[in-house]
């Protein structure tokens, strides 16, 4: 649509329509996840994030959606009409949205421009956790309403299994510590995407190991709302990743299900 910083997507698992507020337009991550459709290799925007610019589009595209004026769009002519309501604005992006110099900032634009508005929504932030115990974000995720959700990332019960999978530059240590934290402040949905690599999905002793985490996030004291378990959707940048078959991701959820006694869905 032009915009530099402010997307619209139709979300599987918002249920319906998604404003995406993209912090990284300059593709910094510390995951290097194999179902990733980014690439890195690409050339990238530099600088900082220009504020004005991002607050003129999400207000733009507010006013978009609230006139009903994406119907416009090709893409979106034949969606049906309960899709076309706003589930949220998501801080997302090209990379980890919490890695921004400027997320405390973009956050309060956020909450400005909903503040504006007749109609209120929920902001979701979608991070791989690793920057929650960075001052700054913390102090900005306490800004976030009781009704605005943090969706939290957890691919593995294993460390062996998250390098294979996520190629991060933190520990599965410290994502389950700051999981640990965050959620025993408020509610979080962990969102747990399970790819095929190659002919291979995780072994029945890897979602054994995740499920088992679960439990004892939940044992530790983390409020979980909702797991959701999913597979790489949109076309990953490596050629050897691609779709769990469904009836895997349903025995990983009814697994989570039985072993940590949390609501678990598919997607």
């Amino acid at each position: 649509m032009g915009n530099r910083y402010v997307y619209v997507v139709l979300s599987q698992r918002a249920r319906g329509l998604s404003i995406g507020v993209n912090l990284t337009p300059n593709k910094q991550c510390n995951f290097h996840c194999a179902y990733c459709e980014v690439d890195r290799e690409a050339a990238a925007a530099s600088g900082p994030i220009d504020l004005g610019v991002l607050e003129d589009e999400l207000e733009g595209m507010l006013q978009q959606v609230r006139g009903r004026r994406l119907r416009e769009l090709k893409r979106f002519w034949r969606a049906p009409a309960d899709l076309l309501d706003l589930k949220e604005i998501a801080l997302s992006g090209d990379g980890e949205p919490t890695l921004c110099p400027q997320f405390g900032a973009v956050v309060d634009t956020v909450l400005r421009c909903r503040a504006k508005q007749a109609r209120s929504f929920k902001v979701v932030l979608i991070t791989n956790t690793s920057g929650l115990d960075l001052t700054p974000v913390r102090r900005a995720v306490r800004r976030l309403g009781s009704d605005d959700e943090i969706w939290v990332k957890l691919d593995a019960g294993t460390e062996g299994y998250m390098r294979k999978v996520n190629a991060p530059d933190v520990t599965l240590a410290k994502v389950l510590r700051n999981i640990l934290n965050i959620a025993r402040q408020r509610p979080v949905v962990i969102q747990s995407l399970f790819p095929r690599l190659g002919r291979e999905g995780p072994t029945p002793e890897e979602v054994e190991a995740y499920a088992q985490r679960l439990w004892q996030l939940k044992q530790d004291g983390a409020q979980i709302k909702l797991v959701q378990v999913y597979s790489a959707h949109r076309p990953p940048h490596l050629p050897h990743c691609s779709h769990l078959p469904l009836k895997q991701l349903s025995r990983i959820a009814r697994r989570v299900r039985e072993v940590a006694g949390l609501r678990a869905e598919v997607f």
